[in-house]
């Protein structure tokens, strides 16, 4: 009798999770029109300072009695945090920000769309994870239809890309966003979600600070001026709070491979946003690639029920 309302929460927090998995993309899409929009007046390590530094101070006052309980664990697993910040903080804060100034957008959608790939091969290398063949299916229609959006239906343009250093910044940032991913799921810790982020940003600004250093005494700071804090207003609350939150949640009730998945959605949200903000048409590949991507993502993360 016990079993029935933990398992009828757990399975409310599945069907949650699933339906952030289509929000999730939306909220991460910001962060690389933000960083584009960006590049000219704020630094790549500051502005990943600032966005990281701002989370912290805006959930810190809805967790820090739990922090302060958990102040034992902090120390203790202070080492996995530094690394957790390094990977989800600095290398996919500071570098993709660095990386998107020198590459196109076409050549980041087809690096990205490697990553949910790299986190199945991450999860099944490191702890034996195994998708289903239902799982494998979905994975595989997802990164056709990503194909599809992000080479805008030619497959001639695979012979047209060229891969620059801002390219390689986006493929370690899509490698250290994959290695994130899997060990916020493998890694336990008694913290909420808000009260892990919270650990988990501040560990990044630390480690961020002595590259900060550097790049004040090359670059200088950024001009604290109106579109700068608005700039950093939004990157805190809708890809730092908002798309961290629901993705670390997603990660704890869906695993990480199935989360990596929600990736394969950010093409079809750009070409959203750019038919929004833009007013640029909808091609008759976006329509082919979102067909294929959103049944694709139903069939990885949709486990069919028990008969």
């Amino acid at each position: 009798m016990s079993s029935t309302p933990l398992g009828f929460a757990e399975s409310r927090d599945q069907r949650i999770a699933q339906v952030l998995l289509f929000v999730t993309p939306a909220l991460f899409t910001a962060n690389m029109v933000l960083a584009r929009a960006t590049a000219d007046f704020i630094p790549p390590v500051a502005l990943a300072e600032l966005r990281w530094l701002g989370v912290v101070l805006v959930l810190l006052p809805f967790c820090g009695r739990e922090l302060w309980r958990g102040r034992a664990a902090l120390r203790r697993d202070w080492a996995r945090y530094a690394l957790l910040g390094l990977l989800g903080m600095g290398i996919c804060g500071a570098g993709v920000y660095h990386g998107a100034a020198s590459t196109t957008a076409t050549n980041i959608g087809l690096i990205y769309a490697a990553s949910p790939v790299i986190i199945i091969l991450l999860s099944r290398a490191m702890f034996g994870d195994r998708l289903s063949r239902r799982q494998g299916l979905g994975a595989g229609l997802a990164l056709t239809g990503v194909l599809v959006i992000v080479l805008r239906g030619d497959p001639a343009a695979l012979l047209a890309l060229r891969f620059s250093t801002g390219d390689l910044m986006i493929l370690v940032a899509a490698i250290s966003w994959a290695l994130y991913t899997v060990l916020l799921k493998r890694w336990p810790d008694p913290l909420g979600v808000k009260a892990r982020l919270t650990a988990i940003a501040l560990a990044g600004v630390i480690v961020l600070l002595p590259v900060l250093g550097w790049e004040l005494a090359s670059r200088g700071p950024p001009d604290f001026d109106l579109r700068t804090i608005a700039a950093v207003l939004t990157l805190v609350l809708v890809p730092g709070v908002g798309a961290y939150a629901t993705y670390g949640y997603i990660t704890q009730h869906l695993g990480p491979s199935r989360t990596g998945l929600l990736l394969y959605l950010s093409p079809v949200y750009t070409a959203v946003m750019a038919w929004l903000l833009l007013g640029e048409a909808f091609a008759l590949y976006h329509w082919l690639g979102a067909a294929l991507v959103l049944p694709g993502l139903f069939l990885a993360t949709h486990k069919p029920e028990a008969t």
